[in-house]
């Protein structure tokens, strides 16, 4: 009866050569522009820097939020929200690429955009509603982590242009900037009112759903280079002025909107086939 082999089929060299188990070490395969397979050591800096730092700021939401610091556990989620799309331009610009760098991404995106809210949403406004409330916020939780196992998954297999349901950083901007809205109008939101506690309840399954949904959302990364109309700048200004006047309820707005668009987008498209 034949042992298995140890040897890597395309080095045939031991396949625990390059895991010696006395460092931390990254062995990833790559491939070559002649499509050749090689062998890579070592991670690229800057973008996985990048990430740290997003992901650092998501576990500091977290910590904030269970201290009922809650403006502090928002800013964190929106500088990981911004960090998040810097480490991909960083990673494109420099062609530092690679499979760990997405998989790292994904798990930073996880915490920052998955558990952070969530928690943020349930020490705000959900606690009160007991297991519901705790359910309300798993179900956000769980959808993220769907949505995210989906993405990686599909990864060259999708259209860039868009997004398959909405991208977990646009949700979590979504719950955070409602959180926000409320704390800076607690007059008018009492979240001590069993019906703001439901609404908000509402907002976070709702976000949640619509990651794991099929709706398409334009992903504008189409738009990094190229030419637009003169004309398409009034709205970016008046979108500005409006975030500007009131800064949570400019990004809430500008955030609903984007939310509804693919649903407006997916439903049009349904019936006019």
């Amino acid at each position: 009866m034949s042992q298995p082999s140890n040897l890597d089929p395309h080095s045939q060299k031991p396949l625990d050569e390059d895991h010696d188990g006395l460092t931390f070490e990254i062995v990833e395969e790559e491939q070559t522009q002649e499509g050749h397979k090689i062998k890579s050591r070592g991670i690229y800096l800057w973008p996985n820097l990048i990430t740290t730092a997003a992901l650092l700021s998501g576990f500091y939401s977290i910590i904030a939020s269970s201290n009922n610091e809650f403006t502090h556990a928002i800013l964190a989620i929106f500088l990981a929200a911004l960090l998040d799309g810097l480490d991909g331009r960083v990673a494109r610009w420099t062609g530092a690429q690679s499979a760990f760098g997405e998989q790292y991404d994904s798990l930073s995106d996880m915490l920052s955009f998955g558990v952070a809210p969530a928690m943020l949403m349930y020490s705000w406004a959900l606690e009160p509603l007991g297991r519901i409330g705790l359910a309300c916020a798993f179900i956000y939780t769980a959808c993220a982590a769907f949505r995210l196992a989906r993405f990686n998954v599909q990864i060259g297999t999708v259209d860039k242009r868009y997004f398959i349901g909405l991208a977990s950083p646009l949700a979590a901007i979504l719950v955070i900037t409602a959180v926000w809205v409320g704390i800076d109008n607690a007059s008018l939101f009492n979240i001590s009112d069993l019906f703001w506690q439901v609404v908000y309840a509402a907002v976070v399954v709702i976000a949640g759903l619509l990651m794991v949904s099929n709706v398409k959302y334009f992903s504008f990364k189409q738009l990094d280079r190229k030419r637009v109309p003169f004309a398409v700048m009034l709205p970016v200004v008046l979108v500005l002025v409006a975030v500007t006047y009131n800064i949570p309820i400019g990004i809430l707005i500008v955030a609903l909107i984007y939310a509804v668009s693919g649903i407006v987008t997916t439903i049009t498209q349904r019936t006019a086939k």
